[in-house]
């Protein structure tokens, strides 16, 4: 497809028209492998954007009305905590099977399947507006947390599969931005489409209406998904994409993957800074609403408001990041950087919340959103550069099961504390441990492996016409 491409190519030989010469083979050890951009890279990114974005919404919209939930339900507020947690919960087990799927069959089955999960959640939970059916809205969300599994370890390697060394931070950026818009819209809308009535019956009207836009959004985006979504491109990318494929293809194996990584200490490092900071993120969108209500009673519409303001904020920070990153790759750098103004933005958000200003909560919360969401794609790409030539998704698989198992913790231990204590004591606690990840992320060696191979294949080149030109150099005659 010519008129679908930008070329970019490599190799000993390149034909004028475009295509790539014959002879540049996997065999010829002294030259780069030919690779090509797809202008289609930019469909696939959004499209993946767009399916996280429904899935991303499920999560939250739940938590951000949990009063509410809680009295037409009639449940206690941990059971509609769980309607959030399902989805860390059921991160965990299902991930090592999901990334081998994603190893064996790819990119397009993996969308696939989480499309037609979140899908099938989504008409679950339509049949659960009534108050009896806590259950059939449980089950629903399961099949969403299950679809989410599919999803969240698919950023770096859809970028790397895709798109360009100079651009694959950006492209990063760009699907961790479609979760996070999800999660914006999922602070932002169920307030609007749920007013908190004492009417049972008008509630179940509203709930029942909210359940059928998200249930037609996904419909809408699993078509999509069937007719447009592909693979991977006929040619790689990139120098160390094409180096990928032949050696995974060779003798790849999952486990001795799997072995390595945990192997890898730098990178077991950052498993956990990821999970301690991402964890305190999941915390603080779940118990979001109970925070708010505590200090501004009735405040729903602005509990949702300020939960957007953390994401959108969160969103220029995760794209301002990813061009950074593709800009400078100072990858250990810049994510130490982003990780101490998370902990300063929790700090500052911590001893505010409680002054009876909102619009200072929204400033404080912003800042602390801009940092601490913007540090999602930052550890996703650190970790690819840590691990290349092993898999993205097995990468950010493991990083993904750590933030699922620390935001089940910080999220039953800060709601704990919530109710014991107050906002104050819970959020102290997430303080204490984002203060741990800073100094464990101090201690992260920065092995950027992947710009290391990307840098040798074009070096080699280089290298070996310079021998050649050497080699064509008459010896001087002997006198």
């Amino acid at each position: 497809m010519k008129g679908d491409q930008n070329t970019k190519e490599t190799g000993p030989e390149l034909r004028k028209d475009g295509n790539i010469q014959a002879g540049t083979t996997n065999g010829d050890c002294g030259a780069a492998l030919p690779t090509r951009l797809y202008r289609r890279r930019w469909v696939m990114c959004l499209l993946f954007s767009a399916y996280s974005l429904s899935n991303a919404y499920q999560w939250i919209q739940y938590g951000i009305i949990s009063n509410i939930i809680t009295r037409f339900y009639d449940v206690d507020g941990f059971a509609v905590d769980w309607l959030s947690m399902i989805y860390m919960l059921a991160y965990i087990p299902f991930i090592f099977p999901v990334t081998w799927l994603l190893e064996k069959r790819g990119l397009r089955f993996t969308a696939l399947v989480a499309n037609a999960l979140n899908c099938a959640g989504t008409w679950i939970k339509v049949a659960s507006a009534r108050p009896d059916l806590f259950w059939v809205t449980l089950l629903g969300q399961s099949a969403c947390a299950l679809a989410q599994v599919f999803i969240l370890g698919i950023p770096s390697n859809l970028a790397s599969v895709w798109f360009g060394s100079d651009e694959v931070s950006t492209a990063c950026s760009i699907g961790v931005f479609g979760n996070q818009l999800g999660i914006a819209i999922g602070f932002l809308v169920p307030p609007i489409l749920v007013p908190n009535v004492g009417d049972v019956d008008e509630l179940a009207h509203h709930i029942r209406f909210m359940f059928y836009i998200s249930a037609g959004v996904a419909t809408f985006v699993f078509v999509l998904v069937v007719i447009v979504f592909q693979e991977r491109p006929e040619i790689p990318p990139t120098q160390s994409q094409a180096q990928a494929r032949i050696s995974r293809s060779s003798d790849y194996s999952y486990m001795s993957s799997i072995w390595r990584l945990l192997c890898n200490k730098a990178f077991m490092l950052l498993v956990i800074t990821y999970g301690l900071n991402v964890g305190c993120f999941y915390a603080i969108s779940t118990l979001l609403n109970r925070m708010i209500i505590e200090h501004y009673p009735g405040e729903e519409v602005n509990a949702g408001r300020i939960g957007l303001t953390i994401i959108i904020a969160g969103m220029a920070g995760s794209l301002i990041c990813g061009l950074w990153l593709d800009k400078t790759k100072t990858y250990k750098q810049t994510t130490l950087v982003v990780y101490i103004l998370s902990l300063v933005g929790m700090l500052v958000y911590t001893f505010t919340l409680n002054l009876g200003h909102l619009w200072a909560v929204f400033i404080t919360a912003g800042s602390l959103g801009f940092f601490m969401t913007g540090y999602l794609p930052l550890g996703f790409e650190f970790a690819v550069e840590l691990t290349f030539p092993e898999s993205e998704g097995t990468s950010s698989g493991l990083l993904n099961c750590s933030a699922q198992i620390f935001g089940i913790i910080f999220t039953i231990g800060q709601g704990k504390l919530i109710d014991k204590w107050g906002t104050l004591a819970g959020n102290v606690f997430l303080c204490v441990f984002l203060l741990i990840g800073t100094i464990m992320t101090g201690f992260i060696k920065s092995d950027l492996r992947r710009q290391k191979a990307n840098q040798r294949a074009e070096v080699q080149p280089v290298s070996k016409m310079a021998a050649d030109v050497q080699a064509d150099i008459p010896k001087e005659r002997k006198l």
